[in-house]
């Protein structure tokens, strides 16, 4: 087992950050934590690489944490500021310097896509290619296991698909990932396991695909409507029952069910900007398990 964790705690002041959270992670998996801000994903990552102080049992490859030889470890903080004026080889090359056997820093550039951008200056480098520059500086080692903090944060939807390419390829190879997200099309897409996190409590561990088939609840027809309480209405009339989704009126439907919809919006003169079938996702299924959405951890 890479890591380990059994009834971790950690408390600041009065505020609990984490409560009694357990978890493990085999070698190459990649795990996913999600959770909203505040949830204690960056506590629990800080806890596991052994960079602060909590109650309970933590251990990597077998080990306490701090006892971990640095180089087998890959670690990229949410909060990180290089130095602005180190061009983005410079800084890849900086960190490198920091091992005995690291990656060729030219090598990185280019898993991290940002040869092209080599000899710029971190500071005028784009949000997006900052965030890609800083994985790489997690990844010059080589790491056995790789703990990234919201790792595509800022970065534009190719560039996360690039970065997702590359975390599969390294896991593919036998790196062990550890990563955080609130983004759930990262987390069910790249994650082997993810394990749902609010208010410091671990509420679900398992694969996406069984998290959403346990808790996601049926497929739907979502109708986003000029006038939602007129829609809810004329599609009870009609025979359809209103699903729990505070965000749309959502019924129990197929999409061949589709055009019977249509008629009784239409019927009852009902506008609507648009009408769509969902199959439920993981963030159907965090909203059933907390009752919070994660992408503002407020009341779903």
């Amino acid at each position: 087992m890479v890591v380990n964790a059994e009834n971790v705690r950690r408390q600041y002041g009065e505020a609990v950050a984490l409560s009694g959270v357990s978890l493990s992670i085999s070698a190459g998996e990649i795990f996913a934590l999600i959770g909203p801000n505040g949830a204690g994903k960056t506590t629990l990552i800080r806890a596991l690489t052994g960079t602060t102080d909590a109650e309970g049992e933590v251990s990597l490859f077998g080990r306490p944490p701090t006892d971990v030889a640095r180089h087998r470890i890959g670690l990229l903080p949410q909060e990180f500021a290089p130095a602005e004026r180190l061009t983005a080889r410079e800084l890849i090359a900086y960190y490198a310097g920091l091992y005995d056997d690291a990656r060729d820093p030219d090598s990185v550039l280019e898993d991290v896509g940002l040869t092209d951008s080599a000899t710029t200056h971190y500071e005028d480098l784009s949000g997006g290619q900052k965030r890609r520059a800083c994985v790489g500086t997690a990844l010059v080692n080589d790491p056995e296991l790789l703990v990234l903090d919201e790792p595509t944060t800022g970065i534009d939807p190719a560039g996360r698909r690039d970065l997702w390419r590359l975390i599969e390829a390294l896991a593919d190879g036998g790196t062990t990932v550890l990563l955080t997200t609130h983004y759930m099309a990262e987390a069910e897409t790249l994650a082997d396991r993810v394990g749902l996190l609010a208010a410091g409590e671990l509420v679900a561990i398992d694969s996406p695909a069984a998290l959403i088939a346990r808790h996601g609840g049926d497929s739907r027809l979502v109708i986003e409507a000029d006038d939602e309480t007129r829609a809810e209405a004329a599609l009870e009339a009609a025979g359809y029952e209103r699903l729990p989704d505070a965000r749309y009126v959502a019924v129990a439907a197929g999409p061949r069910e589709i055009p019977a919809v249509v008629d009784a919006l239409t019927d009852a003169d009902v506008a609507y900007d648009g009408l769509a079938w969902r199959q439920p996702t993981l963030e159907d299924v965090y909203v059933a398990l907390t009752g919070t959405d994660v992408s503002t951890g407020g009341e779903a």
